[in-house]
Order: structure tokens, then sequence, then C-alpha cells
């Protein structure tokens, strides 16, 4: 991989996350209402994932320019980790605040600090990349290579994304048996939307795990992108039934996130693919697939727009406005994962 290029890899990621949080900043005091303070704390959130892909890129590339070492696959998972753990604490903290807007922020907060354990995961699983391109030219025969992680660690990566889409489905769950009450209403549609990108996380780690420890069947090469496409559809269908299910007015920010989380999990399948397209065959059209992600992107900045115009006759598209952009910032730094990705894949690292 060309040096340059690397170093634009790894900032896009930091670029973003320095959008989400200035945007965040800026909109948390543009005013002291709800709508700002929900906003401003969600796209504050949105720093941590940005955060977190930035450790995917960091491990990967690093392999790939041979300037890996052990530190870095210590250093980089602290990072990924801590910021995630820090994220949902600092949720947890907001919903103990007691108002409306602190129920709804906090529990969407925490819902992102979820995601950003599972990407921190994705690079952690990553900390033996090389091995998936040099086991891709080989044999199902060859067995597990000796540098790769253990069954166990294996298994254990596999768990904490499933682990986090079972707490933040089961939670946001619990938040629509009460969905009758604003607040439960619009967290749970927003959590288990969060659980969604989760589960399709899970399809990632696993790719990853089996690729390195060689062991990814032919199977898997169309189940796991078939299961994130489902959680995409899913959840952009979601989307859409809240939106036009009902005429309550609140349905309005749960029903446009959802449809942005819809997004971020047909992103997510632009790496599930592209890792099991290039698995032990030729892809001539695997350096197209990162056009996926910058096509998420786009939707998200544009319906942003749409919602931004919108807000001015009516309050209700505020919130999810300001949140779309930053899921649309979440899925370009996806762009330059993928990038990388496609980089190692085919030889071109």
């Amino acid at each position: 991989m060309n040096y340059w290029i690397s170093i634009l890899f790894r900032i896009i990621p930091l670029a973003m996350g320095a959008v989400c949080l200035a945007l965040g900043l800026y909109v948390r005091a543009g005013g002291g209402d709800a709508n700002h303070f929900v906003a401003g704390h969600v796209l504050i959130s949105l720093t941590a994932i940005c955060i977190a892909l930035f450790t995917t890129a960091a491990m990967i590339i690093r392999q790939l320019t041979h300037t890996f070492s052990r530190t870095w696959m210590i250093v980089l998972p602290i990072i990924g980790y801590g910021v995630a753990l820090t994220t949902a604490a600092w949720g947890l903290l907001i919903v103990q605040q007691g108002s409306v807007p602190s129920f709804v922020a906090g529990h969407v907060v925490f819902g992102v600090g979820l995601i950003a354990a599972c990407v921190s995961t994705v690079a952690t699983a990553s900390s033996a990349f090389t091995l998936i391109p040099r086991n891709a030219h080989g044999r199902a025969e060859d067995g597990t290579p000796c540098e790769a992680y253990s069954a166990a660690v294996g298994a254990g990566l596999i768990c904490i994304p499933v682990a986090a889409t079972l707490l933040g489905a089961v939670w946001a769950a619990m938040l629509l048996r009460q969905e009758a009450h604003t607040p439960d209403f619009v967290a749970g549609h927003v959590l288990m939307g969060i659980s969604a990108i989760c589960a399709s996380l899970i399809s990632l780690v696993s790719t990853v795990v089996r690729q390195v420890r060689n062991q990814f069947g032919e199977a898997e090469r169309w189940l796991w992108t078939l299961w994130v496409l489902l959680m995409g559809a899913a959840t952009f269908g979601w989307g859409l039934d809240v939106l036009f299910g009902s005429d309550r007015p609140e349905r309005i920010a749960p029903g446009c996130i959802l449809l942005g989380l819809g997004m971020v999990c047909f992103s997510i399948v632009s790496k599930v693919w592209l890792l099991a397209l290039t698995w032990r065959r030729e892809c001539a059209l695997a350096n197209r697939i990162p056009l996926i992600p910058v096509l998420t992107c786009l939707a998200c900045l544009f319906f942003s727009t749409f919602l931004a115009e919108a807000a001015m006759a009516d309050p209700g598209f505020f919130v999810p406005a300001r949140v779309l952009a930053g899921l649309g910032a979440v899925c370009f730094t996806l762009f330059s994962i993928v990038s990388i990705l496609e980089a190692g894949t085919s030889g071109k690292g």
C-alpha cells in the first residue's frame, strides 16, 4: 500500500470523528431545548465509532506496511475498547439525570457504545489480518496456521458482538413494552436499530476470525453477507413502518433514524461481501465494492438535508436531520476500511 494512501485512510476516520464531535458540541450549545440536547449528545457519541474504526484501519495498515508490532496489538484494542466503555458509561450517566431528553439520549449513547465495542472487536480480530490473503491462496486441508490465535480466543471475539446484540435487543424490547410512553417509544426503536448494527458486526467478526484460522467454508461465503443484508433490510423496513404506520408525532425521529441505521448496515455489507468474494477466488469487481459505503454516505447526507429543511416547519425533524449527518460520516469512515480490506486481499498491500 502506498505510504500516503495509508496515511489518508487513517486520517479519514479521525476526520469524520472530529466532524461528529464538533457538530455535536455546536448543536448542544445551540439551545437549551430537548432537541438540541438529544441531537448534540448523540452526535458526540458517534465519535466513538469513528475512533474504533480508526483502530481497525491502523491495525490492518500497519500489517500491510510492515510496521506492526506487539505494542500496537495491545495499544489499539485498548484505545477502541476504552472509548467504547467510556461512551456506554456516559450513556448510563445521562439516563440517570431523570429528564425525558436525557432518558432518550442516554439510551442511544449507550447503544452507540455497544457498536463501538463491536467495531473494536473487528480491530482485535484483525491483529492477524495478513493470514487472510495467505490462507485464501492455500487450501482448507492446510489447517489453522500456527501464527493464528487459538479457537478459544476466536470464539471469545465472536461472543462480544453476540453479547452486545442480545443486550441491546433485550433492553430495546423492554422499552417497547412501554411504547405508549413517548420516551420509551423513541429510545426503544432506535436502540433496536442499533442492535441490528451489532448483529451485522457478528458477521464481520466471524468472517475475519474464521478466515484468519483458515476455517471459512463455502456455505459461509453467502451466509454472512445475507445475514447483514437481512439486518439492513429489516431496519430500513421497520423505519418505514414506524414513519407511516401511525400518526404519532414522535414517530418522526425514530423512523428517520432507523432508515439511517439501515444505511449503516448496508455499508457493513460491503466489508463482509468483499472478504467473501475474494476468498479463494478472483473477483474482477472487488475494487468497486468500496463504492457501497460512499453511496450510503451520500444517501444519509442528502436525506439529512431534506430533513433539515423540513425541520423549519416541523421541529420533529430537527433531531434526525442532525443525527443522519453523523451517520453519513460513519458510512464514509467505513469507505476507508473497505478500501483497506480491498488493498489487503487483492495483494496491492
